[in-house]
């Protein structure tokens, strides 16, 4: 590993630079907003919260790299990476739906779409980081491009999820 990187996972390195802790905790702040948003027990209002944890995580990291935001890009952005295929992204809308069930659905539901939740927003704030870090803009962002690494951090996210509600 390079002095000027620091260690994502086994397969990533990330370039360090005087924005990346600062928007490594922005990552782990709205990752656990994300997962609290997700116990909400009343069906897709947890998913409209989430969605603007979203948004509200990609203005902060373009704020910090100085990128200007915009909110249609943001929502435009954030459907193409996170609803590449059909299942990713039904799945936190049957977390959230889940809920109407009675007792158990409530809770498999708030399970579900918390840990969902909190791992669309890490691996969402993993993938700007390297983009803006890298000197990428809302403008040059190709969702097809970073699918993998997408994936890859979110697999990464569902581990730091179920561990955050483990912890909690």
């Amino acid at each position: 590993m390079s002095e000027n990187a620091l260690a994502v996972n086994d397969n990533t390195e990330l370039a360090v630079n005087d924005n990346t802790e600062e928007a490594l905790n922005i990552v782990k702040n709205s990752t656990y907003a994300a997962i609290a948003a997700g116990i909400i027990p009343i069906p897709l209002f947890d998913f409209l919260a989430v969605t603007g944890i979203h948004l509200d995580l990609l203005r902060r990291l373009s704020n910090l790299y100085g990128i200007e935001f915009s909110k249609n890009a943001g929502k435009n952005i954030i459907g193409a990476l996170t609803g590449g295929s059909l299942s990713s992204s039904l799945t936190p809308i049957f977390a959230s739906t889940i809920k109407i069930v009675p007792v158990i659905g409530t809770t498999l539901g708030a399970v579900s779409s918390s840990i969902v939740s909190g791992a669309t927003t890490y691996a969402l704030g993993k993938v700007f980081i390297q983009h803006f870090a890298s000197g990428g803009t809302f403008l040059t962002f190709d969702p097809k491009a970073v699918k993998e690494y997408y994936s890859e951090q979110l697999k990464e996210g569902k581990v730091v999820a179920t561990n955050a509600k483990v912890a909690a």
